[in-house]
């Protein structure tokens, strides 16, 4: 017997017909004897037409209200899905975040979790019921309900399989695994049948969607074993696991891009000490991420400084900037929009040298210029004119033997 939380994406439960698949799905795991609890999005489309709705009666909306707001989605499909197994024939209750309780810091719209009471949900799983858990939520410290952020269903499903201790932690989405890239635009693309904590939890920062930064870090953290399926299919999905258990380990395990990136240049910047902390400290009191950072030092005693935003950070990145002017100095913004990053990632880099070469030559070999790069001990990532993305990631899924 395995104690085992299963969650299940938007799409998985984006009608009544899909919601009786996930009951039949959860009633088989159950069957075959395993303690399961459920986390559950909401219905596909539901979470936008909510914030919609905020943004339309005031875009300046109190949080508080906008979180109380969008947490109904959830808790939307919880109770349906409860209602779909008890029809057959399977105990079962839904919970809102609050009633678990599931405790959030009070950063509303993007709250953290604190902490999973499990006890009750533990024994109420001994006797054979299955809890029906509303992801994306929790309780604040002003006993408030409080959001976690886009993707938040799968941090909620990761830190209630740590509360409980569950032996895995099934998600189950609209794709069958973790692919060595996007199979729309690589026909060869291979579905990986593990990988590890740091290449997922990469290949999800660069642009891959298949599981949440977030859900990645804790599952990390916390050891979870994360397994990622397919709703619509029967078909074996990847497992996420640690590095000493992923055996013959490739070199490179997959390519992620994305569009989502905006360029910042601040040119003629004085090249004095602080100067980089005199335009990125600013931003990141405006919580606004900076990603890739290049800087070119010029023979007049000036410096251009390029780097990367969310490309729905850029209208907010360039106003802290121009308030930020006179203390900076600089004598112009620069941005574009019309770019993608692109990621080579895999934990075989430590022991392997020329990824990185390998990766300027293929981009080099079909006249792609590079903008900016950065690296970590397992990534490396480039800057590109966004009408190179799909042909760029090809060449490199074939230029590291990836293609199946």
């Amino acid at each position: 017997m395995a104690r085992i939380v299963m969650k299940f994406g938007g799409t998985s439960v984006a009608d009544l017909d899909r919601i009786r698949n996930v009951a039949a799905r959860v009633k088989a795991q159950a069957d075959q004897g395993d303690e399961v609890a459920v986390v559950v999005s909401a219905m596909a489309g539901t979470t936008n037409q909510l914030v919609d709705w905020c943004q339309k009666l005031s875009p300046l909306f109190d949080a508080r209200e906008y979180d109380a707001v969008v947490a109904t989605g959830e808790q939307v499909t919880a109770g349906l899905l409860a209602i779909a197994l008890q029809a057959l024939g399977q105990d079962a209750r839904s919970f809102a975040g609050w009633q678990v309780p599931v405790t959030t810091d009070g950063q509303h719209g993007k709250a953290r979790i604190n902490g999973i009471e499990g006890a009750d949900l533990i024994a109420r799983m001994a006797q054979g019921q299955i809890p029906v858990v509303a992801g994306f939520q929790g309780l604040g410290p002003d006993q408030r309900i409080t959001t976690l952020g886009r993707g938040g269903s799968d941090t909620s499903a990761v830190a209630l399989a740590a509360a409980l201790k569950a032996d895995r932690c099934d998600i189950y989405t609209d794709v069958d695994g973790v692919y060595t890239t996007d199979p729309r635009i690589v026909a060869k693309a291979r579905k990986l049948s593990k990988i590890t904590y740091e290449e997922m939890l990469e290949l999800a920062s660069v642009g891959a969607k298949v599981l949440q930064t977030r859900s990645v870090e804790l599952a990390m953290k916390e050891r979870v074993r994360v397994q990622v399926l397919s709703s619509f299919s029967d078909a074996p999905g990847t497992m996420v696991v640690d590095e000493e258990d992923a055996l013959e380990q490739e070199i490179v395990a997959g390519i992620a891009y994305s569009r989502d990136e905006a360029k910042i240049t601040v040119r003629r910047v004085p090249d004095r000490p602080g100067i980089a902390a005199a335009i990125f400290v600013p931003l990141a009191e405006a919580h606004i991420n900076v990603d890739m950072i290049v800087q070119n030092v010029a023979e007049d005693g000036t410096t251009d400084m390029t780097f990367t935003v969310g490309k729905a950070d850029l209208p907010r990145a360039t106003a802290v900037l121009e308030q930020a002017r006179q203390g900076i100095g600089y004598a112009e913004i620069m941005t574009d929009q019309n770019v993608a990053k692109l990621s080579v990632v895999g934990v075989g880099m430590r022991s392997h040298a020329g990824v990185a070469g390998t990766m300027f030559r293929t981009l080099a070999e079909r006249g792609i210029n590079i903008q900016v790069i950065s690296t970590s001990e397992i990534k490396v990532s480039v800057l590109v004119s966004a009408e190179y993305t799909e042909l760029a990631v090809r060449a490199l899924h074939t230029a590291y033997e990836l293609d199946a």
